[in-house]
């Protein structure tokens, strides 16, 4: 089944309509961002969010130190790491600790930029593969950009690594376009912010229902 991240949560409703839509995962920002939330409101939310739905905190330069504090403070069970590679090294710290607690980690990559990536191979016993998330962010908007990137140029590459890392597309997906991003990719999950907004920070409920309600038909029809 299609993992779905509804990222750029800033509120409980929002998060529990995802939650009853079938979402696997909320995201929260913590980086500056419309979307951006603060940890003492993201802990708020996660408390009264079901056991099952993964709650994701997504950074964008943090030192280690910090990101281990913000996953504490909130309860967090995934982290999703941008930055460019100076801030991915020093965010690097982290993961030991992070392997060790069985958190999801996912490394974010722009597919606008990035000519080739390498990727490490999984660890054997590790609790989840790593995450890579293929978005069409830029050096000044790390997501929630509503831009779409080539995905049947780049479906090579995405075969390519599909064995080192479970694939998470990102960009510009919405209801309307997410069935084309999986048939083409087959990604391992699928990941919407603005595509499922009234405005930034705010969702629209229906097209979270609508989104979700997407992927299933489209796993149906494989």
């Amino acid at each position: 089944m299609t993992w779905v991240k509804i990222c750029g949560t800033t509120n409980l409703e929002d998060a529990r309509a995802a939650a009853e839509a079938g979402a696997d995962a909320v995201g929260f920002v913590f980086a500056e961002s419309p979307r951006r939330i603060a940890p003492e409101a993201a802990a708020k939310i996660v408390r009264e969010l079901p056991p099952q739905v993964e709650k994701a905190g997504v950074f964008v330069g943090h030192p280690a130190a910090r990101i281990r504090e913000i996953v504490e403070q909130v309860g967090l069970t995934a982290l999703q790491l941008h930055g460019d590679d100076q801030d991915l090294a020093r965010a690097e710290a982290i993961l030991p600790w992070a392997h060790e607690r069985g958190l999801r980690i996912i490394v974010a990559v722009s597919m606008l930029e990035t000519a080739g990536i390498g990727v490490e191979r999984p660890q054997p016993g590790a609790h989840h593969r790593r995450a890579m998330l293929l978005d069409s962010m830029t050096p000044s908007l790390r997501g929630g950009s509503g831009v779409t990137w080539d995905w049947k140029q780049l479906a090579p590459f995405v075969d390519a690594i599909r064995g080192a890392v479970d694939v998470i597309v990102a960009g510009g997906l919405k209801s309307e376009n997410v069935q084309e991003a999986i048939r083409v990719l087959h990604p391992w999950g699928v990941d919407v912010v603005s595509g499922v907004e009234r405005e930034p920070g705010k969702k629209d409920h229906e097209k979270v229902r609508a989104f979700v309600a997407a992927v299933r038909a489209a796993e149906e029809a494989r």
